[in-house]
């Protein structure tokens, strides 16, 4: 555990070396990242935290505090409590969202970043005002909106929520087996873990009219964006001409046949993309 932020985080960590910071999405924990974790931990000092809201980390009561600034500082004090200045910054759909965030707002805190399947915020709500079929992609967002509906329903049966979101979800159903099913049920059964991990839709919507949610701030740190192409929630042309938002060096690596849980379907190739980008093969 660490006290950031004037809240407590829970993380799991392995290995030595650079920091590597791991963080996960929606409807996952730090288990999201298992079979990330031995591979990168080889060569670095992995940190893979539960999220403000999430599993054994704290859960601020109120939807402001889930706003990605917020998130993102969490993030920022959990580097330095590693007692270093910056670290490798590693997001994944949510997780990708406070990566984002956190390049632009706080980027003395990143060596390099890579982020999976999460477009850079401001573009995603450009897409909210142009583009229908993200629009109807993205409605449960809009259901997330509803004060504790989305709870009830989902709690209702969350071993079904999962298979649904989860293996439902993917391209490759093999990817989550019934214990990994098991393991997401039992962080999700912990007071008030729903409705933490459902804050941070409600918290962004109500920053739609910001600033800070047009304009993007130009990137300096090095970036992979990893992209599986059959994302059912993301159209792939989200990512089409990001290059403009970078001062850094900017890659794409798309991955066919791979949907959103691009981390958990093709783990041996991401943790390849991973090691080489951040070894500086890239």
């Amino acid at each position: 555990m660490a006290a950031v932020n004037g809240i407590r985080l829970h993380y799991v960590t392995a290995g030595r070396g650079p920091l590597v910071m791991l963080l996960h999405g929606f409807p996952e924990f730090w288990y999201g990242w298992k079979n990330q974790i031995p591979a990168l931990s080889q060569k670095f000092k992995v940190a893979a935290p539960d999220l403000r809201g999430y599993n054994d980390s704290d859960k601020p009561r109120s939807v402001k505090s889930y706003g990605a600034k917020i998130v993102a500082k969490d993030i920022r004090e959990l580097i330095y409590a590693f007692d270093v200045k910056k670290a490798h910054i590693i997001g994944h759909d949510w997780g990708g969202a406070i990566a984002w965030t956190l390049a632009q707002h706080y980027p003395e805190c990143i060596d390099r970043l890579i982020v999976l399947n999460c477009p850079l915020p401001q573009l995603m709500w450009k897409h909210f005002r142009t583009n229908m079929r993200q629009l109807r992609r993205s409605w449960y967002i809009f259901y997330f909106q509803i004060p504790w509906l989305p709870e009830k329903g989902i709690g209702k049966d969350l071993n079904l929520f999962f298979q649904r979101a989860l293996r439902g979800w993917a391209f490759s159903k093999q990817a989550f087996t019934d214990a990994d099913i098991t393991e997401y049920v039992k962080a999700f059964q912990k007071p008030h873990a729903l409705t933490g991990a459902i804050n941070y839709y409600r918290a962004a919507f109500r920053t739609i009219a910001d600033k800070d949610s047009r304009h993007v701030k130009p990137i300096a740190a090095d970036t992979l964006l990893i992209w599986g192409e059959n994302d059912k929630a993301l159209g792939k042309e989200l990512t089409y001409g990001m290059e403009k938002y970078f001062t850094g060096r900017f890659h794409i690596k798309y991955i066919p046949d791979c949907s959103h849980w691009v981390q958990h379907e093709y783990p041996e190739l991401v943790n390849r993309m991973i090691l080489e980008f951040l070894n500086g093969r890239q």
